[in-house]
């Protein structure tokens, strides 16, 4: 960092899950960033973490962003109308462009089980009708970053030295962090970057007031300004494990407008994006066959 001066983050505000329950495509749901005020959480939109076995998230179209889906547990089967199929074991990424338009389905393999977490990350106004794109990401593939009693696997940016190989639209750090009994890590984000923590087991102390999170939190730190920051994680002393995912980008600063799987800046844009789905311009819904 060059001697510039570095702001250490602290944690502006947490806030726990929403527990949905089991739904017709899921045994159990809950929303880890709800949907609401999308000035607070911008760039990102909403986050669920989902427990399913069948019949999953059958075929559903997508416009106007990105979603992360990270594989805690069992495995997911997945496939698009672009041709891209495959099967993604715990800690695996899919990191999907919906871009202009793409249909995909998100199953659990042999209908056995799959836990995961899906992000939804949006894309501004110039960038909503980029080609579709589909990242598989297996966990071989992500760079590790080792401390003193901490992992982070980086899925996308760059810490430190190391480089995430997702490849973004817009600039998205994304890992996955463990600390052991009092370990700790420090991650250099960008100043402008907000940033969001969710632990999913242990306990942690974050940022520079050492705000002690529990398992289920949600922890976000907004920009700080245009320089270097850092956010500081520690996990107490005892005999369990810390895992976190942790998140950060620039806010858009765009008008965000919700129908169902699309995500625009207009209501006239969401109609637009249906007419144009059901007249069969994101392409025509696959007849796969199951693995």
């Amino acid at each position: 960092m060059d001697g510039a001066q570095v702001t250490r983050r602290r944690i502006d505000r947490v806030h726990g899950v929403t527990a949905l329950g089991g739904d017709e495509q899921v045994d159990f749901k809950s929303l880890v960033i709800p949907p609401g005020d999308f000035s607070l959480v911008d760039p990102f939109l909403v986050m669920s973490e989902d427990w399913f076995s069948r019949p999953g998230f059958n075929w559903h179209p997508h416009r106007g962003l990105e979603t992360v889906t990270i594989v805690l547990d069992g495995a997911l089967e997945h496939g698009d109308n672009r041709g891209c199929t495959g099967v993604l074991p715990p800690g695996g990424v899919q990191w999907m462009t919906a871009g202009a338009g793409i249909v995909h389905r998100e199953l659990a393999y042999r209908d056995e089980h799959a836990h995961t977490l899906q992000l939804w990350v949006n894309l501004p106004a110039s960038l909503k009708m980029v080609d579709a794109r589909y990242q598989d990401l297996g966990v071989d593939r992500l760079p590790v970053l080792t401390g003193p009693g901490a992992q982070a696997r980086v899925i996308s940016g760059s810490v430190g030295d190391l480089t995430g190989p997702a490849a973004n639209h817009w600039p998205i750090t994304g890992l996955m962090v463990t600390l052991e009994p009092t370990g700790s890590t420090t991650t250099p984000l960008p100043g402008t970057d907000r940033a969001f923590l969710y632990l999913l087991s242990g306990r942690m102390l974050a940022g520079r007031d050492r705000t002690v999170l529990d398992s289920g939190a949600v922890a976000w730190s907004d920009p700080v300004g245009s320089g270097s920051s850092v956010l500081d994680l520690h996990a107490p002393d005892g005999d369990e494990v810390a895992r976190a995912v942790l998140f950060a980008g620039r806010p858009i600063g765009e008008s965000v407008v919700v129908g169902g799987s699309m995500v625009m800046n207009s209501r006239d844009e969401i109609v637009r994006a249906y007419q144009d789905f059901h007249a069969g311009r994101f392409g025509p819904v696959p007849n796969l066959a199951r693995r």
